[in-house]
């Protein structure tokens, strides 16, 4: 009989929190107890978990230990997870890390399973695992098997992030500013979640800006992209907010060591794991983020050629941010260090 395991989700009334639960029960994670943690704000709240009402905890110094935690999934914040991560690990459990603290650790390992499921293995050490940025793991999907195949000398991505990215309270204010729109009065709306109005708007900046002119989120993705990797990739990011609730959408260039054809490259992907190609756009089939969400697959389309150089593909890739971007990775890094630790 396979073991089952205590499993704690810090975070859990989160947006983040709420997929990590909702997919705990879809892929029937071995659970022998789940403890759903937060802070004191949440004492008196309750989850739902496999059709059971179970009280949310306070997230203390001592809560892992007290409950014998062995698998700890944090999506609380960066602050949180520096702060509480090391009495989970000191309680003996594997802390599976969603916030961007201990990413570029060299000693945890940064882990999209599709891509480095070996890096797992080096989690004793801190005895933490890293999930990547959400932008980072959908592209990286589909990198991957295109390097395996051709070698990518370089990537120039430029990425449509949802509001979901930012919490809930910047999905609450792009809904509450349509709101405004209707009553002709968008020019009076609150702008907390983001320095610019939101609705009806784009804007070019996630996170702050850096000494280079880049923000974070697209450092995020040029540095997690080679720790992930194992090798340095050129890769030039512009990360831009837009207002959709939930799914980020990238447009990606490619280039190659060598010649790449697009439908040699569709069919590579169509065999990928966890990736759908939707690219007939006759028919205007290709990805869109209406079309991602709740879903745990990343779709990929406009897979095409460059018109003047053929070692160049480009194409456009869709992800639910709240499910592929953070909570299936890691669901699916669980789900591997289950194998693993089954395997001992």
């Amino acid at each position: 009989m396979s073991k089952k395991y205590n499993v704690a989700v810090v975070g859990a009334n989160g947006a983040v929190g709420e997929e990590i639960l909702a997919i705990l029960e879809e892929v029937n994670f071995p659970i022998n107890k789940l403890v759903p943690l937060a802070s004191s704000r949440s004492l008196g709240k309750s989850v739902e978990f496999r059709n059971k009402e179970i009280a949310i905890k306070e997230l203390t110094d001592t809560v892992f230990e007290e409950e014998d935690i062995e698998i700890a999934l944090f999506s609380a914040g960066g602050s949180v997870s520096a702060q509480f991560a090391q009495f989970a690990v000191k309680a003996g459990a594997v802390v599976i890390d969603n916030t961007s603290h201990f990413r570029m650790d060299e000693h945890t390992p940064l882990v999209v399973p599709e891509v480095n499921p070996e890096d797992i293995a080096k989690w004793k050490k801190t005895g933490i695992i890293a999930n990547p940025n959400c932008s980072t793991i959908q592209m990286i999907q589909a990198l991957k098997p295109l390097d395996d195949a051709y070698g990518i000398t370089r990537v120039d991505v430029s990425t449509y992030q949802a509001t979901s990215g930012a919490g809930k309270s910047a999905m609450e204010e792009l809904v509450n500013q349509m709101k405004d729109f209707f009553s002709f009065k968008l020019s009076e709306s609150v702008h907390k979640a983001f320095k610019h109005q939101i609705a009806l708007n784009v804007i070019p900046q996630i996170d702050l800006f850096v000494d280079n002119g880049y923000t974070k989120e697209e450092m995020k993705m040029v540095n997690e992209t080679a720790k992930i990797m194992h090798r340095e990739i050129p890769l030039s990011a512009t990360c831009v907010r837009v207002p959709t609730l939930r799914g980020h959408a990238e447009t990606i260039t490619l280039t190659f060591k060598k010649d790449v054809d697009a439908d040699e490259a569709r069919e590579i992907l169509r065999k990928a794991p966890n990736i759908v190609i939707l690219d007939t756009p006759s028919e205007s089939i290709y990805p869109m983020p209406a079309i991602s969400m709740e879903k745990n697959e990343t779709f990929v389309g406009r897979i095409r050629n460059d018109n003047f150089s053929k070692n160049m593909l480009h194409m456009f890739i869709v992800a639910d941010n709240l499910r592929v971007g953070a909570a299936t990775n890691a669901v699916r890094i669980a789900q591997k260090w289950v194998e693993m630790d089954e395997e001992k």
